[in-house]
């Protein structure tokens, strides 16, 4: 197991560390249906407006910003890896806030992406449903952002959340990816790395499907939880590797099922099949689940060093 998720993670970070350009083409933006092209990432996506259609975005790096108030809108980058979006905020929020009927972000790099109340992101999910691919999100505070009434499905695939999270005083944190809707979160093949803050993924969804992903805490600062499912959830977290850090605001637990209430179902979650390290050399107790569900969960074929222990009821 741990072979094909580090061969697969190896692949995509491949993809998404590709050189990119300074000084993006003069009109980088082109609607595919349409054939127009537009300077401005906002304009392309205002002309497609309430309709479907596919921005094809240029190799460059963008301080631009967008917001999607409709329709069913892929942003894709023509060579993945080579857009950046670089630092800006829409409506104090992030690079792209997506309230439309669907989305979807294909080869495209997020970073530095902060904002005064310290919850900013690389993506802002307000409503419908959002496909990710083989995208970053880097240095910043979220790298994805779902609103608390959304009820869509969030599909991540091959994409990577490094460098992300803060927890500052009076403050909420951040995450790497917070969906703080009540609708399914499913990620495969993804990394989360290098954590500076908060928890690297947070779900209140009700359902949950994580798969042949890596999180390698070895480098984290601060952090708290790996997978933090706050009101409990249903669902699968199976085929994954974790490697807990000794930087942590909490080490406590790797996994978290229903730490904030027992809101959602758990009767049913299945954990499987996964591996659970601690850095070489680093010595402490903790949990692998920990429970606050009271519910039966599925634990088999996890792998985990001496230390972890399966499952800590609270």
């Amino acid at each position: 197991m741990t072979r094909i998720v580090i061969t697969t993670l190896i692949a995509c970070l491949i993809i998404i560390a590709a050189p990119i350009s300074a000084q993006p083409a003069a009109a980088p933006f082109v609607v595919q249906e349409s054939g127009e092209a537009f300077g401005s990432l906002g304009d392309a996506v205002d002309s497609i407006g309430d309709g479907q259609g596919t921005i094809l975005i240029a190799p460059g790096r963008y301080r631009q910003c967008a917001v999607q108030r409709g329709g069913r809108i892929a942003f894709v980058a023509r060579d993945p890896g080579t857009v950046l979006f670089d630092g800006l905020a829409c409506e104090g929020k992030a690079a792209l806030v997506l309230g439309g009927r669907a989305a979807q972000v294909e080869g495209i790099v997020f970073q530095n992406i902060r904002v005064p109340d310290a919850n900013g992101a690389g993506i802002r999910l307000e409503s419908g449903d959002l496909t990710v691919r083989e995208s970053l999100f880097r240095n910043g505070e979220n790298g994805i952002l779902v609103a608390l009434d959304h009820q869509g499905t969030i599909r991540i695939e091959r994409s990577t959340f490094s460098g992300l999270g803060r927890c500052p005083e009076d403050q909420g944190c951040s995450h790497g990816i917070y969906n703080s809707g009540s609708g399914a979160l499913i990620v495969s093949r993804s990394r989360f790395e290098r954590g500076t803050g908060g928890h690297y993924l947070k779900s209140r969804g009700t359902r949950i499907e994580l798969t042949e992903s890596s999180f390698d805490d070895s480098a984290g600062r601060a952090t708290n939880y790996m997978v933090d499912l706050s009101h409990g959830a249903t669902g699968a977290i199976a085929g994954n590797l974790f490697v807990q850090g000794a930087d942590k605001e909490n080490y406590s637990a790797f996994i978290s099922v229903a730490p904030e209430g027992a809101e959602n179902s758990s009767a049913g979650l299945s954990i499987t099949d996964n591996e659970a390290r601690l850095v070489p050399g680093l010595r402490r107790r903790t949990a692998f689940v920990a429970d606050s569900s009271g519910e039966d969960i599925r634990l088999e074929g996890n792998s985990l060093d001496p230390q972890i222990v399966l499952l800590e009821r609270r």
